[in-house]
């Protein structure tokens, strides 16, 4: 028999969740085009000297023009506590590094790869990469 659970009991269930993210616990998830779910979790992608990384954070589902779908994520650099949001830039494929500064990242439109942006390790700022 299934017990109900009161208003009380999710409001603990919550609270307890929220401390351990508040404690640092992340569990890291691979990047999966078939599930939106699993991607929503913050993933570690990359790692650069001096203690920097690169995560995958939010998620959005998108649709190709055939009816297909994928999962396109954002970006974050992280080192020690400082978190740094690139913005505007979704990506459905893992960036790459170019150098101990800076990383290359293909901006995702429909599903489709865009153009190439090459992303400041210090500061998050994308600019597109002339070709």
């Amino acid at each position: 028999m299934m017990r109900a659970r009161g208003p009380s009991s999710l409001l603990s269930t919550a609270l307890l969740l929220t401390a351990g993210l508040a404690c640092g616990r992340r569990t890291e998830a691979p990047l999966r085009q078939d599930s939106a779910a699993a991607a929503t979790r913050d993933s570690l992608v990359a790692t650069a000297p001096g203690g920097v990384e690169v995560w995958f954070t939010l998620a959005r589902n998108g649709s190709a023009p055939d009816g297909s779908s994928c999962v396109d994520r954002a970006l974050e650099i992280r080192r020690d506590a400082h978190r740094i949001p690139v913005p505007l830039l979704y990506t459905g494929a893992t960036p790459r590094l170019v150098n101990d500064s800076t990383m290359r990242a293909r901006l995702s439109d429909h599903c489709r790869p865009g153009d190439a942006y090459l992303v400041d390790l210090r500061t998050g700022r994308p600019v597109r990469e002339r070709q």
